[in-house]
């Protein structure tokens, strides 16, 4: 399902070029040409974003702000502003605001900002949901059926009773944050907060007060002492998602907090804290050593315990029980089935996306599936696999990329074009992880994407 998106802006042609753009993107889009009309139409609708300038003649960015933060506190808020009002913009993130944008910026520009600002309200969300559970006492056993998972989740249970850290690798959406968080439950600080952050998600201008905190008057903007999650996290376990993406410079202070157990927040003086640190990243972290963009020594202080998550397409076993598990999960108003052809279609699938790729799918099914049982007609093409090229072909050949030619021929550039669609699709964008779903170079997808005149999704 679409995004619900709110631009607001009191010119014309900005406020049309940012609205086609999001629609271009995919999302649903709605606008306002300034504060006051914005807050009708939030109350009529609420979106998950709003894209504000910050200066217009009626209500602005700032009262705007204020508004939703009080009575909308889920709705995510980037600023727009001119060059010369930057720090009002940077006040505007301290008051709640997730990032923004300085005119002129590119289309680019702003479906990257909008793509990072959900990202993280999706984390927000799925976080919020994971805390209400953890007050009602629910569990998180990890569903396995996988050897090679269940002898992970064995060593996990050991390494869990130990100090050290624990670096977690492997593809995106593989369940690595469900892993972390067992190894905080499964240790001496499960009573303590679990902290978790997406390295990848957050500014890099704001990295630094979002780990070790910030004291009031710091920096223009700092209205008041904010803690980071290193003290959030103080006495029980941080972890770092997307570890390989944290900002060169900003790795020697997180080493330093590691080795010596202090952080220093931005304009305060080093303090002592007590954090078990988890990372995560689906990155090769040795190749970016390489290339000079990750720190060796940090990389031995986070991998004293390095574990490989297995991809979907390497645990089959668990498709059916996953799918199942999240098929009941979405759709616990009504009893829905799967087909015996579905399950067989699913566990021939690759899964690109693996876990997060099948629980979205199973959310998908279960609003518009409209049986008591989910068919094989359900999926969509390139999920019905082999079975849907039996039925196409006719005599149940195909090749081994799950493509067959139809006898009035096919054009090799919409082939291409179609492929690339999908795998930015599948990655939600992020080029690095498309170029890997086609096995090719990030930038030959660059090449490609700038000779098609296409644009990634937002």
């Amino acid at each position: 399902m679409a995004e619900k998106i709110l631009v607001v802006d009191d010119d014309d042609s900005l406020r049309r070029m940012m609205e086609y753009t999001l629609q271009q993107a995919g999302y649903k889009v709605s606008v306002a040409g300034d504060g006051d009309e914005a807050l009708v139409a939030v109350r009529k609708e609420p979106p998950r974003l709003i894209v504000t300038d910050l200066k217009m003649e009626r209500m602005g960015g700032f009262e705007l702000l204020t508004h939703v933060r009080r009575d909308y506190p889920d709705i995510l808020v980037i600023m727009v502003t001119a060059f010369g009002s930057v720090e009002s913009a940077v006040e505007a993130m301290q008051l709640g605001a997730h990032d923004y944008l300085v005119k002129p910026f590119s289309r680019d520009a702003l479906r990257l900002a909008v793509e990072r600002a959900l990202s993280y309200g999706g984390l927000q969300r799925e976080n919020k949901e994971l805390r209400k559970k953890l007050a009602q006492g629910e569990s998180f056993d990890i569903i396995t059926a996988a050897p090679v998972m269940q002898k992970l989740i064995a060593t996990l249970d050991r390494v869990a009773t130990s100090e050290v850290p624990v670096l977690l690798t492997g593809e995106s959406g593989s369940g690595k944050e469900l892993l972390a968080r067992r190894v905080h439950d499964k240790s001496a600080r499960a009573g303590q907060p679990f902290v978790a952050l997406n390295c990848a998600a957050i500014p890099q201008g704001l990295i630094e007060s979002e780990l070790f905190g910030h004291l009031k008057g710091s920096f223009t903007g700092a209205l008041k002492d904010r803690k980071g999650k290193f003290e959030q996290a103080d006495g029980g376990t941080l972890f770092l998602d997307e570890i390989g993406e944290l900002p060169i410079d900003q790795q020697p202070k997180l080493l330093r907090a590691l080795q010596l157990g202090e952080i220093e927040p931005v304009g305060g003086q080093t303090r002592s804290v007590d954090v078990r640190v988890v990372a995560a990243t689906n990155l090769n972290l040795e190749d970016e050593i390489r290339q000079g963009k990750f720190r060796e020594d940090l990389y031995y202080r986070l991998a004293v315990i390095p574990l490989e998550v297995p991809p979907l397409r390497q645990r089959r076993e668990e498709i059916p029980l996953l799918a199942r598990h999240f098929l009941r999960q979405y759709a616990e108003e009504r009893q829905l089935g799967m087909k015996d052809d579905v399950i067989a279609a699913l566990q021939q699938y690759s899964w690109p996306g693996n876990v997060r790729e099948l629980k979205n799918l199973m959310q998908r099914l279960a609003i518009l599936c409209n049986g008591d049982a989910v068919e094989l007609a359900d999926l969509a093409a390139n999920l019905r696999g082999k079975a849907d090229q039996e039925k196409r072909s006719g005599d149940g050949s195909a090749d081994e990329a799950g493509f067959v030619l139809p006898a009035t021929g096919y054009s090799l550039e919409e082939l291409e074009k179609s492929a690339i669609r999908q795998a930015l699709e599948l990655s939600s964008g992020n080029q690095t992880r498309a170029a890997e779903l086609l096995q090719i170079p990030r930038h030959v997808l660059l090449y490609r994407l700038e000779k098609y005149e296409m644009k990634s999704p937002a």
